[in-house]
């Protein structure tokens, strides 16, 4: 039988192929690539890579997918502390029915690939017990090879892995499709939804409703916060009409419910210590904060002298195979900033250019398109509302008296492993 090599879509031409043969298909492309062959099927680009940083990694793939587990204590935690406990209802209102019919398992895990919750056909359940997929269990892609969970997490979107695409040979009888949950209010991954049964039960039409009841899920977050906004304006728009000078009222993410004597911003970045008192932020200098219900009061000092609140040092983490951060430090203090996937991308080719890049030249590094500069400069304006004092223009750069240190990952493959970048993918491929 002639099979075409698998591109994104390959899994759509294998459903149509009867299980058995579908997974004897994968099952020699993984056997060929794991053994540094060419295999007559390539894998999907999404597997293969997954393949390869699994086995940077070193996972056995004959090992067992078993893992000990969250103890009692740290499970029900981890439950109460994730906003997808809120959300756990809507989720099973959307999915419950559909894999209990299609005898499948629905699977919700944290941000870690902890599983927190499961439910769906009991007797799939009995049979996830077998590999582990239990709560408190680890399903990251560091712990248990290429898998739904895993890579999602890994990719930050949704996918599908089928029988053999799994790296452990364990899983070979499943498949399971899975979309990371992003809370609206500060972009940051909650966990990941995911749909798992035997691998007979494959259907490319899975993902799909996985995807959509994840992005119900954070619709349903966003409608939330909203609400709670709403309550803290009718709270500070009274008291704001009382302050002098700039002054505006956050909700506890940084979102601006009202302000005055200054232009209206996005969202105000805090850090995670952020409390009462004078704290220093780099978008607008020192500040006096107070409480509010629900969120803070931020009243902006003016400078008492020259270079107060001025930045000397940054550092770039980018270590974590899903978080980067900036970390911004000088006389009046330290501030860290976690850094969508895009911000990330600027900072890294701007602490590699630290003489500056032209719009044309950030657009050509990001997207292998000089002409896409509307978008760079809105992404670098974006940016510098967080890092007013760490950013110059004209050309874009790190400013000439910040000191900048990049913190890369073991692995130069394993930088932002999520982008594609045309900068990023070079720097992947220099030597360690």
């Amino acid at each position: 039988m002639q099979i075409e090599p698998l591109d994104p879509h390959g899994l759509s031409r294998l459903s149509a192929l009867h299980s058995a043969d579908a997974a004897r298909v994968l099952a020699r492309v993984r056997d060929a690539a794991l053994a540094g062959g060419t295999p007559h099927v390539a894998p999907r680009p999404v597997i293969d890579a997954s393949w390869r940083r699994v086995m940077r990694i070193g996972i056995d793939p004959d090992r067992s997918t078993s893992s000990e587990l969250l103890p009692a204590g740290e499970l029900e935690h981890r439950r109460r502390a994730t906003a997808l406990g809120e959300l756990l209802p809507s989720v099973s209102q959307g999915l419950i029915t559909v894999v209990q019919a299609s005898q499948q398992i629905m699977v919700v895990t944290d941000e870690e690939g902890r599983v927190l919750w499961r439910d769906g056909d009991r007797g799939v359940m009995r049979k996830a017990d077998g590999i582990c997929l239990e709560a408190g269990a680890a399903w990251s892609e560091e712990t248990t090879g290429t898998n739904g969970i895993g890579t999602a997490l890994e990719l930050r979107r949704p996918v599908q892995v089928h029988s053999a695409e799994h790296f452990v040979r364990t899983l070979h009888d499943w498949t399971c499709a899975a979309a990371p949950v992003h809370d609206p209010r500060n972009g940051r991954l909650l966990g990941v939804i995911d749909v798992s049964g035997a691998e007979s039960t494959f259907h490319p039409a899975t993902l799909a409703l996985v995807e959509s009841v994840a992005r119900l899920a954070e619709a349903e977050l966003r409608d939330r916060h909203v609400r709670s906004v709403e309550r803290l304006r009718s709270v500070a728009s009274p008291i704001l009409c009382r302050v002098g000078g700039r002054a505006l009222a956050v909700d506890s993410h940084g979102w601006p419910a009202a302000v005055t004597g200054m232009p209206p911003v996005d969202r105000l970045p805090l850090p995670k210590s952020f409390g009462a008192g004078r704290r220093w932020l780099p978008s607008l200098g020192m500040c006096a904060v107070e409480p509010l219900p629900g969120g803070w009061l931020v009243r902006v000092e003016e400078a008492s002298g020259p270079g107060e609140g001025a930045v000397s040092r940054v550092v770039l983490d980018l270590s974590g195979r899903r978080r980067t951060s900036v970390t911004v430090s000088g006389a009046a203090g330290q501030w860290t900033h976690e850094l969508s996937p895009r911000h990330a991308e600027l900072l890294y080719v701007l602490s590699v250019h630290r003489e500056g890049r032209s719009a044309a030249e950030l657009a050509a590094d990001l997207f292998g398109d000089r002409t896409r500069t509307v978008t760079v400069r809105a992404e670098v304006s974006r940016l510098r509302r967080h890092l007013a004092q760490v950013l110059a223009h004209r050309p874009y750069r790190f400013a000439d008296e910040v000191e900048v240190e990049v913190v890369p990952p073991p692995h130069p493959a394993d930088l932002l492993p999520h982008s594609t970048a045309p900068a990023i993918t070079a720097a992947r491929r220099l030597p360690a």
